[in-house]
Protein backbone atom coordinates (compact mmCIF):
# COMPACT_ATOMS: atom_id res chain seq x y z
CA UNK A 1 0.00 0.00 0.00
CA UNK A 2 2.71 2.42 1.12
CA UNK A 3 4.33 1.51 -2.09
CA UNK A 4 1.25 2.53 -4.27
CA UNK A 5 1.65 5.81 -2.38
CA UNK A 6 4.94 6.51 -3.12
CA UNK A 7 4.78 5.75 -6.52
CA UNK A 8 1.55 7.93 -6.90
CA UNK A 9 3.42 11.35 -5.35
CA UNK A 10 6.45 10.07 -7.73
CA UNK A 11 4.40 10.33 -10.69
CA UNK A 12 2.62 13.58 -9.54
CA UNK A 13 5.98 15.31 -8.70
CA UNK A 14 7.59 14.20 -12.45
CA UNK A 15 4.34 15.68 -14.14
CA UNK A 16 4.00 19.18 -11.81
CA UNK A 17 8.13 19.41 -12.67
CA UNK A 18 7.53 19.29 -16.18
CA UNK A 19 3.99 21.11 -16.48
CA UNK A 20 4.97 24.20 -18.54
CA UNK A 21 2.09 26.32 -17.62
CA UNK A 22 3.28 26.33 -13.65
CA UNK A 23 5.38 28.58 -12.76
CA UNK A 24 8.79 28.06 -10.92
CA UNK A 25 7.44 28.76 -7.14
CA UNK A 26 4.69 26.93 -8.00
CA UNK A 27 6.60 23.82 -9.07
CA UNK A 28 8.80 24.13 -6.04
CA UNK A 29 5.84 24.39 -3.76
CA UNK A 30 4.52 20.91 -4.98
CA UNK A 31 7.91 19.13 -5.07
CA UNK A 32 8.51 19.66 -1.38
CA UNK A 33 4.96 18.92 -0.52
CA UNK A 34 4.94 15.71 -2.11
CA UNK A 35 8.44 14.95 -1.18
CA UNK A 36 7.20 15.42 2.51
CA UNK A 37 4.28 12.98 1.77
CA UNK A 38 6.45 10.24 0.41
CA UNK A 39 8.86 11.08 3.41
CA UNK A 40 5.93 10.50 5.51
CA UNK A 41 5.00 7.55 3.51
CA UNK A 42 8.42 5.45 3.65
CA UNK A 43 8.60 6.29 7.65
CA UNK A 44 5.42 4.90 8.56
CA UNK A 45 5.86 1.90 6.54
CA UNK A 46 9.35 1.20 8.33
CA UNK A 47 7.58 1.76 11.29
CA UNK A 48 4.49 -0.76 10.67
CA UNK A 49 7.59 -2.93 9.34
CA UNK A 50 10.08 -2.93 12.24
CA UNK A 51 6.99 -3.39 14.16
CA UNK A 52 5.81 -6.54 13.02
CA UNK A 53 9.02 -7.83 12.57
CA UNK A 54 9.64 -6.93 16.07
CA UNK A 55 6.33 -8.64 17.38
CA UNK A 56 7.50 -11.64 15.06
CA UNK A 57 11.17 -11.82 16.86
CA UNK A 58 9.46 -11.47 20.52
CA UNK A 59 7.17 -14.62 19.44
CA UNK A 60 9.94 -16.41 18.48
CA UNK A 61 12.03 -15.56 21.69
CA UNK A 62 9.02 -16.69 23.82
CA UNK A 63 8.88 -19.70 22.01
CA UNK A 64 12.03 -20.41 22.92
CA UNK A 65 12.13 -19.27 26.48
CA UNK A 66 9.13 -21.48 27.14
CA UNK A 67 10.76 -24.11 25.84
CA UNK A 68 13.86 -23.76 27.44
CA UNK A 69 12.00 -23.30 31.29
CA UNK A 70 11.11 -27.19 30.21
CA UNK A 71 14.56 -28.04 29.21
CA UNK A 72 16.18 -26.74 32.62
CA UNK A 73 13.28 -28.26 34.70
CA UNK A 74 14.30 -31.82 33.35
CA UNK A 75 17.90 -31.04 33.54
CA UNK A 76 17.54 -30.11 37.39
CA UNK A 77 16.34 -33.59 37.29
CA UNK A 78 18.74 -35.10 36.23
CA UNK A 79 21.40 -33.08 37.49
CA UNK A 80 19.50 -33.85 41.32
CA UNK A 81 20.23 -37.34 40.53
CA UNK A 82 23.36 -37.00 39.27
CA UNK A 83 24.58 -34.49 42.77
CA UNK A 84 22.94 -37.67 45.00
CA UNK A 85 25.61 -40.40 42.92
CA UNK A 86 28.84 -38.20 43.24
CA UNK A 87 27.31 -37.78 47.52
CA UNK A 88 27.49 -41.31 47.76
CA UNK A 89 30.78 -42.14 45.91
CA UNK A 90 32.38 -39.37 48.10
CA UNK A 91 30.93 -41.48 51.18
CA UNK A 92 31.95 -44.89 50.44
CA UNK A 93 35.35 -44.09 48.43
CA UNK A 94 36.04 -41.59 51.96
CA UNK A 95 34.97 -44.90 53.91
CA UNK A 96 37.66 -46.85 51.91
CA UNK A 97 40.11 -44.66 52.14
CA UNK A 98 39.91 -44.27 55.77
CA UNK A 99 40.44 -48.14 56.41
CA UNK A 100 43.65 -48.86 58.27
CA UNK A 101 46.50 -50.75 56.87
CA UNK A 102 45.28 -54.58 56.35
CA UNK A 103 42.10 -53.56 57.65
CA UNK A 104 39.11 -55.07 55.92
CA UNK A 105 35.83 -53.07 55.00
CA UNK A 106 32.77 -54.07 56.49
CA UNK A 107 30.90 -56.19 53.92
CA UNK A 108 27.34 -54.90 54.23
CA UNK A 109 28.61 -51.24 53.88
CA UNK A 110 30.42 -52.46 50.46
CA UNK A 111 27.15 -54.17 49.15
CA UNK A 112 25.12 -50.91 50.19
CA UNK A 113 27.35 -48.61 47.97
CA UNK A 114 28.43 -51.56 45.70
CA UNK A 115 26.31 -49.39 42.90
CA UNK A 116 28.15 -46.33 43.66
CA UNK A 117 31.50 -48.14 43.71
CA UNK A 118 31.29 -49.08 40.06
CA UNK A 119 29.18 -46.53 38.24
CA UNK A 120 30.03 -43.56 36.02
CA UNK A 121 27.88 -40.33 36.12
CA UNK A 122 28.22 -37.53 33.61
CA UNK A 123 25.22 -35.10 32.92
CA UNK A 124 23.75 -35.21 29.49
CA UNK A 125 23.19 -31.22 28.64
CA UNK A 126 19.36 -31.07 27.02
CA UNK A 127 21.27 -28.25 24.95
CA UNK A 128 19.61 -28.81 21.27
CA UNK A 129 16.99 -25.93 21.34
CA UNK A 130 19.67 -23.33 23.27
CA UNK A 131 22.32 -24.24 20.39
CA UNK A 132 19.48 -23.87 17.26
CA UNK A 133 18.58 -20.41 18.82
CA UNK A 134 22.19 -19.22 19.45
CA UNK A 135 23.49 -20.68 15.66
CA UNK A 136 20.32 -18.86 14.04
CA UNK A 137 21.74 -15.68 15.79
CA UNK A 138 18.68 -14.92 17.68
CA UNK A 139 20.29 -15.36 20.87
CA UNK A 140 20.31 -11.20 20.73
CA UNK A 141 16.45 -11.11 20.54
CA UNK A 142 15.77 -11.46 24.01
CA UNK A 143 16.19 -8.28 25.28
CA UNK A 144 15.92 -8.61 28.73
CA UNK A 145 19.43 -8.25 28.83
CA UNK A 146 20.01 -10.18 32.75
CA UNK A 147 18.09 -13.27 31.43
CA UNK A 148 20.00 -13.55 28.31
CA UNK A 149 23.52 -13.00 29.96
CA UNK A 150 22.30 -15.81 32.61
CA UNK A 151 21.49 -17.76 29.71
CA UNK A 152 24.54 -17.63 28.23
CA UNK A 153 26.49 -17.95 31.11
CA UNK A 154 25.05 -21.22 31.90
CA UNK A 155 26.17 -23.15 28.36
CA UNK A 156 28.67 -21.45 27.73
CA UNK A 157 30.87 -21.33 31.17
CA UNK A 158 28.85 -23.19 33.92
CA UNK A 159 27.89 -26.85 32.16
CA UNK A 160 31.21 -26.37 30.20
CA UNK A 161 33.33 -25.90 33.70
CA UNK A 162 30.78 -28.83 35.27
CA UNK A 163 31.82 -31.27 32.04
CA UNK A 164 35.96 -30.57 32.77
CA UNK A 165 35.70 -31.23 35.99
CA UNK A 166 33.60 -34.39 36.04
CA UNK A 167 36.19 -35.88 32.86
CA UNK A 168 38.48 -35.32 35.35
CA UNK A 169 36.81 -37.35 37.97
CA UNK A 170 36.15 -39.83 35.63
CA UNK A 171 39.62 -40.27 34.65
CA UNK A 172 40.28 -41.91 38.32
CA UNK A 173 37.14 -43.72 38.29
CA UNK A 174 38.71 -45.35 34.45
CA UNK A 175 41.47 -46.48 36.83
CA UNK A 176 39.74 -48.17 38.96
CA UNK A 177 37.98 -50.16 36.56
CA UNK A 178 41.74 -51.07 35.26
CA UNK A 179 42.71 -51.97 39.34
CA UNK A 180 39.69 -54.15 39.17
CA UNK A 181 40.44 -55.84 35.78
CA UNK A 182 43.91 -56.51 37.32
CA UNK A 183 43.36 -57.19 41.05
CA UNK A 184 39.86 -58.77 41.56
CA UNK A 185 39.67 -62.90 41.59
CA UNK A 186 37.54 -65.63 42.24
CA UNK A 187 39.39 -67.71 45.33
CA UNK A 188 37.08 -70.40 44.79
CA UNK A 189 33.84 -71.34 42.82
CA UNK A 190 32.05 -69.57 45.81
CA UNK A 191 34.14 -66.53 47.02
CA UNK A 192 36.39 -64.07 45.80
CA UNK A 193 38.56 -61.27 47.67
CA UNK A 194 36.08 -58.78 46.99
CA UNK A 195 36.75 -57.18 50.53
CA UNK A 196 40.81 -57.56 50.45
CA UNK A 197 40.68 -55.94 46.99
CA UNK A 198 40.03 -52.71 48.43
CA UNK A 199 42.81 -52.94 51.30
CA UNK A 200 45.56 -53.22 48.30
CA UNK A 201 47.93 -50.08 48.04
CA UNK A 202 47.32 -48.99 44.92
CA UNK A 203 43.58 -49.78 45.21
CA UNK A 204 43.60 -47.87 48.46
CA UNK A 205 45.52 -44.67 47.58
CA UNK A 206 42.96 -44.04 44.32
CA UNK A 207 39.86 -44.72 46.69
CA UNK A 208 41.25 -41.16 48.07
CA UNK A 209 41.14 -39.56 44.80
CA UNK A 210 37.98 -40.34 44.54
CA UNK A 211 36.75 -39.93 47.87
CA UNK A 212 36.95 -36.11 46.73
CA UNK A 213 34.28 -35.76 43.91
CA UNK A 214 33.71 -32.06 45.82
CA UNK A 215 34.57 -30.05 42.47
CA UNK A 216 32.02 -31.86 40.65
CA UNK A 217 29.04 -31.42 43.58
CA UNK A 218 30.18 -27.62 43.69
CA UNK A 219 29.57 -26.96 40.06
CA UNK A 220 26.48 -29.03 39.75
CA UNK A 221 24.64 -27.27 42.64
CA UNK A 222 26.08 -24.03 40.87
CA UNK A 223 24.23 -25.22 37.88
CA UNK A 224 21.33 -26.01 39.48
CA UNK A 225 21.05 -22.86 41.08
CA UNK A 226 21.57 -20.38 37.56
CA UNK A 227 19.23 -22.73 36.05
CA UNK A 228 16.61 -22.24 39.01
CA UNK A 229 17.11 -18.45 38.57
CA UNK A 230 16.80 -18.48 34.86
CA UNK A 231 12.94 -20.32 35.20
CA UNK A 232 12.06 -17.82 37.87
CA UNK A 233 13.11 -14.87 35.03
CA UNK A 234 11.23 -16.57 32.47
CA UNK A 235 8.15 -16.97 34.72
CA UNK A 236 8.36 -13.21 35.65
CA UNK A 237 8.49 -12.70 31.83
CA UNK A 238 5.52 -14.33 30.77
CA UNK A 239 3.62 -14.51 34.00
Amino acid sequence: MAEDEIAKHTKKIYKTWFNKELSIWHKLSEFFIEIIIIVFAVSISIWFHNRSEHAHQQEEVKIFLTGLKDDLTHDIEEMNEDKDSYQNQRRIYSYISSLKLNELPNRDTLRKYKAWLYNTTEFDPNDGRYEGFKSSGKIGFIENDSLQNDIMDLYQENIPALLASTKMYLSFKMKMFDYVNKYQKRLTDSTNNFLTFWTIEEVNNLSGFLAGPNDVIDRYGKCIQLMQKIIGEIEKEYK
